[in-house]
């Protein structure tokens, strides 16, 4: 085996544990966005932010009425920014879009991971009748995130 094919063959290698990177990411991202399609548009803001939704079509390959909808979703929710882009001249001045940071993104829904992780663990009590369902959302897990800068 010569040096090139060693090395060919460890290029491959690090390809693939990216490509499997990469979706872990999208899968994780798409539990806390709902779905696979707003976490493909999610991160693909992040990396190219005041995107249109032309250009979050093409650079996704989602077709452009998918994007509109999910991009609609996502201001709703307020994981996405939208503001008017602006231009020279008179003329059609799109919307931009830009994602959230994800410290935001996790702050959002740490509480809600906290009440089901205390659910969980206070289950026994719930079932017995010790505790109320509002109740079992109280317990040992406390989730705190800090942001260690603005990305």
């Amino acid at each position: 085996m010569s040096a090139d094919d060693s090395s060919e063959d460890v290029r491959e290698r690090l390809e693939e544990r990216a490509e499997d990177l990469d979706q872990r990411v999208v899968d994780l991202l798409a539990w806390v966005l709902d779905t696979e399609t707003r976490a493909r548009i999610y991160v693909f803001l992040r990396e190219n932010p005041n995107s249109t939704s032309e250009e979050v079509a093409e650079g996704t390959g989602l077709y452009p009425s998918t994007v509109r909808e999910a991009l609609a979703e996502l201001t709703d929710d307020e994981r996405v920014h939208r503001h008017k882009r602006q231009a020279a001249g008179a003329g059609n001045n799109p919307y931009e879009y830009e994602a959230i940071a994800p410290a935001d993104l996790v702050g959002d829904i740490v509480e809600d991971v906290q009440g089901e992780l205390n659910t969980v663990f206070n289950l026994d009590e719930f079932l017995l009748g010790e505790r109320t369902e509002s109740e079992s959302t109280e317990g040992p897990v406390s989730i705190e995130v800090e942001a260690g800068g603005d990305d």
